[in-house]
């Protein structure tokens, strides 16, 4: 899956199919089909669960969101995470929706873990699998970040669990 992390993504194309799904398509080539009807549930959403309305999808304004003649409409942030998910890029939709819950820069990010600007980058557009030990290090990162968590500790640990 490639994207340049210069450029902000884009829908380029919609199509609804039966069952409220979405096939997409992306600036960059990325194309996913995502199920819908969790989105369904949410109160902006309940009016697309006519299928009618539901299959008049369409690209909003440069690529940003899609839109219903309802009203109805939806970001291509929300949309990328779905896509990332459905085309077996978990691992990245974690590791962006950390960045994203703590409004961490592509910089801001490298130097919290340790690691490039580029593999940051690489990470979050799912052009690389993100290690397990990053993904823990981002956890171990919100908890030492958390004011309410005191700092950590390695006193007391329990016997057998640090190396001697």
């Amino acid at each position: 899956m490639k994207s340049s992390p210069k450029r902000l993504r884009r829908i380029e194309a919609v199509e609804a199919t039966a069952g409220h799904r979405l096939r997409l398509r992306w600036s960059g080539g990325a194309e996913a089909e995502i199920d819908f009807r969790p989105f369904l549930r949410r109160r902006a959403f309940r009016v697309l669960a006519s299928e009618e309305e539901f299959g008049q999808a369409r690209v909003g304004d440069w690529g940003h969101s899609l839109e219903w003649p309802s009203g109805a409409e939806i970001g291509a942030d929300s949309l990328w995470l779905e896509t990332l998910s459905a085309t077996g890029h978990g691992d990245a939709r974690t590791f962006l929706e950390w960045r994203h819950r703590h409004g961490l820069s592509l910089m801001e990010a490298a130097d919290a873990l340790g690691v490039s600007r580029r593999m940051v980058a690489y990470y979050s557009s799912g052009e690389k699998p993100v290690p397990r030990h990053i993904l823990l290090a981002c956890l171990g990162w919100e908890v030492v970040s958390d004011p309410a968590h005191s700092e950590p500790t390695l006193e007391g640990a329990a016997p057998g669990l640090l190396p001697a």
